[in-house]
């Protein structure tokens, strides 16, 4: 049996563009694609923590540094600049992989950078975020 588990995702990103007029897409900055092992045409789901909303689509290689996260296309209508976003992948895994599986996990500041040091995802209420 294969299970479907949650694999990367990049933690409260603010939105910096958002391009109705694109065919569709998330364009991502290439160091945060990286940090999560996220490549480019993978399915990911972006969950809009500002506006509660939730669309699937894929990824879109956006310049290094840049911090650059800009939904394009339709799911521009949900999604603007300044919202908060969760951008996750999901694998299917072995049943011989679940034992050792780990997720990446990529948290960043205001400008969509990754956090240094801040990998452990924790849930519920024990979460203290500074």
């Amino acid at each position: 049996m294969r299970r479907i588990l949650f694999k990367s995702k990049i933690h409260r990103a603010t939105v910096t563009q958002a391009d109705l007029d694109y065919e569709g897409s998330v364009t991502i900055d290439r160091n945060l694609l990286q940090a999560a092992d996220i490549l480019p045409f993978e399915k990911v789901a972006v969950w809009n923590v500002t506006r509660g909303t939730r669309l699937e689509t894929y990824a879109l290689e956006g310049e290094a540094g840049s911090g650059v996260i800009c939904i394009n296309g339709a799911a521009a209508h949900l999604n603007q600049p300044g919202d908060l976003v969760i951008l996750a992948t999901f694998a299917e895994v072995e049943e011989a992989e679940l034992a050792n599986w780990k997720p990446t996990v990529v948290f960043v500041d205001g400008k969509n950078r990754a956090v240094p040091g801040l990998t452990e995802e924790i849930p519920g209420p024990a979460r203290r975020i500074a």
